[in-house]
């Protein structure tokens, strides 16, 4: 068993507007965007790098993860931050929208989240693959893991935050009713990086920044206007939406 405080929320400037869904929506393989031109989207020109493993800001950084551990691991969180790190989709964030949201209901909407999550992860492992940074358990074995199968130097930005983000940034925007709810459901997600220990706070704020940013470029494309909006007429006729 091994590995979340975020940046303050950028999706309710960029967006704002129960159980779990039945079906996953399964990331498609991360080769290209479907949407975003190369060059529409460099992590390494608004993400800072991450401190170098022996910085003081990586030691505390580990520190506070043992803190985390000992304060906040309750049996229920520990099992919450699991389920979060086997459900890397809408999915995990939607869930506090109760059984009306099932995207077995939506056809357009669970098409603009799988094209979402084609997005996220295209930009998550770009950003992974510019930074490679260590895994916090890496330098520090004395961590307790909830997964340790991770490839050890991808951990910034988090992959899990980035998706949870990018998700709870469309969902408000789709019902911005629901948006206190929504992107607190994704500050509590992201957060269950940090109790699971596989990742730093610095990493889960990075996601938090790259999957807000992801969206923010997304929407000005035509394209993704279209599934958005489709998505929003589909949501509205079935009353979930306004």
């Amino acid at each position: 068993m091994r590995r979340t405080r975020v940046l303050p929320a950028l999706a309710a400037l960029l967006l704002v507007g129960g159980p779990v869904l039945a079906q996953p929506i399964p990331a498609k393989a991360p080769a290209v965007s479907k949407f975003l031109s190369p060059g529409d989207l460099d992590p390494a020109t608004f993400l800072p790098p991450p401190p170098k493993d022996d910085a003081p800001a990586a030691v505390e950084g580990r520190a506070e993860l043992h803190r985390i551990a000992v304060s906040a691991r309750t049996p229920e969180r520990l099992a919450q931050a699991k389920h979060d790190d086997e459900v890397e989709d809408v999915r995990s964030i939607a869930d506090v929208l109760g059984p009306a949201f099932s995207l077995e209901r939506f056809p357009a909407t669970a098409r603009l989240f799988a094209d979402l999550r084609n997005e996220d992860s295209v930009a998550a492992k770009q950003a992974k693959a510019f930074f490679k940074r260590e895994r916090p358990f890496l330098n520090d074995p004395e961590l307790d893991v909830c997964d340790d199968r991770h490839d050890v130097k991808n951990s910034y930005p988090s992959g899990h935050a980035t998706m949870g983000y990018a998700s709870a940034a469309v969902l408000a925007n789709l019902m911005p009713g629901n948006a206190q709810i929504i992107l607190a459901r994704a500050s509590d997600y992201a957060e269950s990086r940090l109790i699971c220990g596989v990742h730093y706070r610095g990493d889960i704020e990075a996601g938090q920044v790259l999957g807000n940013v992801l969206v923010a470029r997304l929407v000005t494309k035509p394209a993704f206007q279209a599934e958005l909006e489709a998505a929003r007429a589909e949501l509205t006729a079935a009353h979930i939406a306004p």
